[in-house]
Parts: C-alpha cells; structure tokens; sequence
C-alpha cells in the first residue's frame, strides 16, 4: 500500500486487477463480497467500500438481488464528475465553443485513420439529426462521439464522449435551439462521406463549418 493509500483503494485496484487478468468484459459477473473478502482477508464492508469506488467510475454495476457485475465503463480512462455543478446561463456557448476547438482536427484524424468500428458506428449514428430531442434523452452513439472513434485513438473518443456526458443538458439545449434537422442530417452525412473518403481537411473544414452553423444558431 503506498503512503496516503487506503485500505479500500488498493482493493479497488485489486480488484480490477481481477478483471484484467480474468479477461472479463461488461456484463461478466465479479465473485460475491464475501468470497472477495475471504480472497484479500479483509472485512466485507471494506469490500463493499472499494465496489462503491469502482462503481462510481462505470467500472462495476451492482444488480438488486443479483450480484456485482462488470460495468460498461470499465476500460474508461477520463471520468465525468457526478456531483458537477449545475448549469450555467453561458453554459450552451461555452460547449459550443469548446468544441470548435476540439471537433475539427479530431475529424481530420478520423479521415486519416478511419478507423473500422468508429466508422461502423459513424454510419450507423449519421440519421440521428433526423430524430429531434424528446425531453432529456440521448442518442444511444452520438455522431460526434462516434466520429472521435473513428480516430482510433480511444482517449479522443473518451474526451468528446465525456464532454458531451458532463455538458448533457447544455448538448440537449444545443439540440433544441438548431431545430433544422435536414441541415443537421445533410451536415452529418457530408462529414461522413469526408471521413470514409479520406480527406481529412475536408473533413476538418466540413467539421469546422457545421459546429459553426450551430453557434450561430445558438447565438455563441
């Protein structure tokens, strides 16, 4: 244990040790608390503890009367805090400008790459600018997120995907307030066709020119 380290810290770390080594992906099944105290020989509760640390990271989900099992974020590097502040009244412009300064060289490197799955999912995620917001709910794949995979570089997936996690009501707001959603369409699939081309400063300036378009909507 290194200095400053607690009990229930290094037995998180234990236990993702576990799943790395035990190849288990989301959705597998951990062992009970119980069998994991007797493991480490340590108390149950400090079992529980170091679960509800990995919980809050997306890396375990605990399942009413079932167990604990895998969670989804389990690979993620970049975490959004859950006790963020609530919004701000230059919150929209804020993500919108944020992200006129990341989005276009993420999409010149998605053009670059063009990475497999990222484009398999960019594909699939292009027709949700045709499905306008209904109360706080979020695409399954955002375009953009999946456009970030395409990169191939999963930190720059996890940025955009945290960012738009973090900002989820402002994102929501931006989607109301741009209500063109056959420009947004014709947009995203013009930035698609960018990306599986190949071209990356297409795809940058296309990129560049769609978020743009959507500050100048919302007034950023």
């Amino acid at each position: 244990m290194t200095a400053g380290e607690t009990l229930s810290e290094r037995l998180a770390d234990d236990i993702m040790d576990i799943i790395r080594t035990g190849n288990l992906g989301p959705g597998d099944q951990l062992a009970s608390s119980r069998d994991l105290a007797r493991r480490f020989e340590v108390t149950t509760p400090t079992v529980r503890e170091a679960l509800r640390r990995l919980e809050a990271t997306g890396a375990v989900e605990f399942r009413h009367g079932s167990g604990t099992y895998v969670g989804a974020g389990v690979g993620r590097r970049l975490l959004a805090n859950p006790h963020r502040p609530s919004r701000t009244p230059d919150g929209v412009h804020e993500l919108i400008r944020a992200r006129l300064v990341l989005e276009p060289p993420i999409a010149a490197a998605a053009a670059r790459e063009r990475d497999p799955a990222g484009l398999a999912l960019l594909s699939e995620s292009v027709t949700n600018a045709l499905h306008p917001p209904v109360g706080d709910l979020r695409p399954a794949v955002h375009f953009h997120v999946a456009l970030a995979a395409t990169s191939g570089n999963a930190l720059l997936r996890e940025t955009v995907e945290a960012l738009l996690h973090i900002r989820a009501r402002d994102q929501v707001e931006i989607r109301h307030r741009y209500d063109d959603r056959e420009r947004d369409h014709a947009e995203h699939v013009s930035l698609l066709e960018a990306v599986r081309g190949g071209d990356p400063d297409l795809a940058e300036r296309l990129c560049r020119e769609h978020l743009a378009s959507i500050a100048a909507a919302v007034g950023a």
